[in-house]
């Protein structure tokens, strides 16, 4: 399975790496993207199983790239890791098509309960 995560700060991506290596997850393809835009393009390009994404990013923020995604037709599994939950971000992510939203701090059994329900 290949996973691409999209987050502008290298240093949470590793944490986000590393977090699925706790979770279980370790095996997987990984590859990165440092803004939505970047992330738009490598789903056309790289062919994720899944996508995990920041919400906030310059150039393209997260939700921005979902919708584009979704526009695209694409169906790729969508996730968010991201510091704000509220409720608010959550109901539109899920209007959005996203699979699940994990806020910050995350746990890895947080992530294996949302990837469980995607892979």
């Amino acid at each position: 399975m290949k996973i691409l995560i999209a987050d502008d700060s290298r240093v949470m991506r590793q944490i986000v790496i590393r977090t699925l290596r706790q979770a279980g997850h370790g095996g997987h393809d990984i590859v990165e993207a440092e803004n939505g835009r970047q992330a738009l393009d490598m789903v056309a390009t790289e062919a994720p199983d899944l996508v995990l994404s920041d919400w906030n990013m310059p150039e393209m923020n997260g939700i921005d790239c979902l919708v584009a995604l979704r526009g695209t037709g694409s169906q790729v599994p969508f996730g968010f890791v991201t510091s704000e939950g509220s409720e608010e971000m959550r109901e539109r992510a899920a209007a959005a098509g996203a699979a699940f939203l994990i806020a910050k701090p995350f746990t890895p059994e947080a992530f294996d309960e949302a990837l469980r329900a995607v892979v």
